[in-house]
């Protein structure tokens, strides 16, 4: 979804950074604790049954509160339900977003 990568863009200030993590975000050059939360976030989004108690140890190893921790899990799920809803659905998304130069809003 190009929208998401440009609003990644917009917060990290860094094309290349952006390129790698939209390409593979496990090979890309993140930081120890991006890596783990966004490997949760991958865990929960495609495997969510999966998920255990390990996978917030590992969160909370890598300087994550429990609070930030719900955060992520909670953004994660809406997130999860929102596309699945649209896709369970059929919603076509409307044209514009396919077009980057009318979704830097």
């Amino acid at each position: 979804m190009q929208h998401h990568g440009e609003g990644l863009l917009r917060e990290l200030g860094d094309t290349e950074l952006v390129d790698a993590i939209k390409a593979d975000y496990r090979t890309a050059p993140l930081a120890d604790g991006d890596r783990v939360m966004l490997d949760y976030v991958a865990k929960l989004t495609v495997t969510p049954a999966k998920t255990a108690e390990a996978d917030v140890i590992a969160m909370r190893s890598v300087g994550f509160s429990d609070e930030a921790i719900l955060d992520i899990n909670q953004i994660t799920g809406f997130f999860a339900w929102c596309n699945r809803t649209v896709d369970g659905l059929g919603v076509q998304l409307e044209d514009f977003w396919d077009d980057p130069d009318q979704t830097n809003v």
